[in-house]
């Protein structure tokens, strides 16, 4: 994980949600050309008192288990198909040579956004402070063009739990959860709007709800290429 990109989340377990020690990963038996890399979401609330320190543990856990791993601002993400989408889709410019940046967490972080500028894709990341945080953590192994190792997803997951989580959050919110599919995130309604530059009227006008704007946003990134 280089360019130094963000994470956040939720820590209290929704119903029906899987431990990181019992979900699986995703689309693991999917041909390497047409699935989505395998990933885990990690959601809990952590205290960053120093961001250099934060990004460079998290670069560690990616050196020893050859995973992406990538963190998030929690209030500003939607839903688990939020990022299931940008890793489906920033792998899949990787594999063409479309990519915008060299490293696929940071690609991940753009197609996420919604934007093609790192800078502005950077403020779904984490800042310094007691925070909710999701930190997804990917296998890319597979990925033509990534120039990444086989990933252990599940030593990934665990060092993030034990690192990022353990340390500087109180007891009750340190129950983080590994599932790439819940369908919503308690985010921000109002931060989520500013993010992603999202109106009254175009909500007013959507079948759908906010996340499924949001969806759409990261899915044009893709098609303006």
């Amino acid at each position: 994980m280089s360019d130094r990109p963000p994470a956040r989340d939720d820590a209290a377990s929704e119903a029906g949600a899987t431990s990181p020690d019992r979900q699986p990963l995703l689309d693991r038996q999917a041909p390497s050309a047409q699935r989505t890399p395998p990933h885990r979401l990690v959601r809990g609330t952590a205290a960053v008192e120093d961001l250099d320190a934060f990004l460079e543990a998290l670069d560690g856990i990616a050196d020893e288990t050859g995973a992406v791993v990538q963190a998030f601002d929690a209030s500003l993400v939607v839903s688990g198909a939020h990022l299931r989408e940008a890793v489906r889709l920033a792998a899949r410019a990787i594999a063409r040579d479309e990519a915008v940046a060299r490293d696929p967490g940071v690609e991940i972080l753009l197609y996420a956004a919604g934007r093609r500028q790192i800078d502005r894709a950077l403020q779904l990341g984490v800042s310094e402070g007691e925070r909710r945080i999701v930190v997804l953590v990917a296998d890319f192994g597979d990925v033509p063009g990534a120039d990444r190792p086989d990933a252990d997803v599940d030593a990934a997951v665990e060092a993030v739990r034990e690192t990022v989580f353990s340390a500087g959050a109180s007891d009750e919110l340190v129950a983080v959860e590994a599932d790439a599919d819940a369908e919503t995130f308690d985010c921000d309604p109002d931060r989520v709007r500013d993010a992603f530059d999202i109106t009254d009227r175009e909500v007013a006008a959507t079948a759908g709800g906010l996340a499924d704007i949001v969806l759409e946003r990261v899915a044009l990134l893709d098609v303006e290429k």
